[in-house]
């Protein structure tokens, strides 16, 4: 697409003359006055302007302030005859990105051109960026509409704007980081550094140099000052992840650093001064860490200033068909593969399942299917005996097993419900094979599916 240029010279034979010297490569457009570009800046976009000074009427000073209130913003260039210092500074000021002289050097102006396109397209490029770091990890990417979920995206919120510590609570694969990123996001640090360190990842001695940095010397291969993960994240925020995992040592410099805002980077004695917010997340009991004494009290509470804890995916069932539909669309477009559906059963069949290893292991099995099916729709019989052996026995039983909703284990009909729907699903819907593999006959199992109608997994 070829750049537009407007040309704004109240001189006819100036704007005249430099348009036909950029038409060759640019739409080029002209007015001779103030007036005559707000109409046309009004009437298209712009991706640069390139106005005169002092002309009757409104200066070009108005004509800077009117692009540059404009929602799509083109780059702005300043020309006058009448150069000088105080009138540059005004004009960069206003927010013109460059400013000439006249008469005007056509090469200087069409390298001035280009610089304000690439730095057009750059602010372009960083707002996209944005406002996708907003999606991924904003409250956008915080998937579902059950209450709990909704409790901890209202926690959120009102603790995102402030400087307080939060500790996550959640089971493994939960979205304890997802959340964590959605406070920076949602926070005055936003633009700033968002650092997560998963503690338990790496050994004490590992742990304190990633952590806190250390000076060149301070031990044995330290031929460099390193800087640590807190001074990365200075004005943003660190994350600490698994933090009931870290050693008594780590412990103390983590207290001293919430109690003084410093650090001293290992083998250092300065203290160094530091802006950053600090989440920290656990999926062990940590209030039972410090009563067996392995997690320090007073660095408990520091870190228990706001808490939120996370349900495991089995307590909020709802959310797993949007979760489910969510990834599925997400690796579908990653691998450039036919969208991925899922029929009815094998939906209800998956709502059913308790996830234990929470949203983590429901994004694995996502993209597993996407690549191994290809497109089409996933039914009950493409699913892995694991996932049905938790499959309800009703439409009204989803979300929990039969023995989580109190029922008898040695009822005789629940037990030959299970077994029915089992063959069922085995035979692929075919009644004959399920009869077979139940030793009963066809006329038999269509009275049960007659009785039991929540057996039939297939329309015949």
């Amino acid at each position: 697409m070829v750049p537009s240029v407007l040309i704004v010279d109240d001189e006819k034979h100036t704007r005249e003359g430099l348009q036909q010297a950029l038409a060759e490569n640019y739409d080029v457009s002209v007015a001779a006055s103030a007036d005559e570009a707000f109409n046309l800046m009004d009437a298209q976009a712009f991706d640069v302007v390139v106005t005169d000074l002092r002309m009757p009427g409104k200066s070009g000073l108005k004509v800077i302030d009117k692009a540059l209130a404009l929602p799509n913003k083109p780059a702005v260039l300043m020309m006058t005859a009448y150069g000088s210092i105080d009138t540059a500074v005004e004009a960069m000021k206003r927010g013109a990105v460059d400013f000439l002289t006249k008469p005007v050097n056509i090469e200087r102006l069409e390298v001035l051109i280009q610089r304000a396109l690439k730095t057009k397209t750059l602010e372009v490029e960083v707002k996209q960026l944005h406002e996708r770091l907003d999606e991924k990890f904003g409250f956008e990417g915080i998937i579902g509409t059950s209450s709990k979920l909704k409790d901890v995206i209202d926690r959120v919120k009102l603790v995102a704007p402030s400087r307080a510590t939060v500790l996550i609570e959640g089971e493994s694969g939960s979205g304890k980081e997802l959340v964590a990123q959605a406070i920076h996001q949602a926070s005055p640090r936003a633009r700033a550094p968002f650092i997560a360190v998963h503690c338990a990842s790496l050994s004490e001695n590992l742990l304190e140099s990633e952590l806190f940095g250390h000076e060149r010397g301070a031990f044995t291969g330290a031929t460099e000052r390193r800087i640590g993960r807190f001074e990365s994240a200075d004005g943003g925020t660190l994350f600490l992840d698994e933090i009931g995992e870290i050693s008594p040592s780590t412990q103390v410099k983590l207290l001293r650093f919430l109690e003084t805002k410093s650090i001293e980077r290992v083998g250092g004695s300065k203290p160094l001064m530091l802006d950053v917010r600090l989440v920290a997340a656990t999926n062990r009991n940590l209030e039972q860490l410090v009563r067996d004494g392995k997690f320090r009290e007073d660095l408990f509470f520091r870190l228990n200033v706001v808490r939120i804890t996370l349900p495991p995916l089995r307590e909020r069932s709802e959310d797993v068909p949007l979760l489910l539909t969510h990834f599925l669309r997400q690796f579908s477009e990653e691998n450039k593969l036919p969208p991925l559906t899922l029929e009815s059963g094998a939906l209800q069949t998956l709502r059913a399942y308790p996830w234990p290893g929470n949203i983590r292991e429901l994004r694995n099995f996502a993209e597993n299917a996407v690549v191994l099916h290809k497109g089409g729709a996933l039914t009950e019989f493409d699913l892995e005996p694991k996932y049905r052996a938790t499959a309800p026995s009703s439409p009204g039983a989803a979300g929990a097993n039969a023995n989580a909703a109190g029922a008898n284990p040695l009822s005789v009909e629940e037990n030959e419900k299970r077994l029915l729907r089992e063959a069922l699903i085995k035979a692929r819907g075919n009644r004959t094979n399920a009869a077979e593999l139940m030793g009963i006959s066809r006329r038999t199992l269509h009275r049960k599916i007659a009785q039991w109608p929540e057996l039939d997994v297939t329309d015949k």
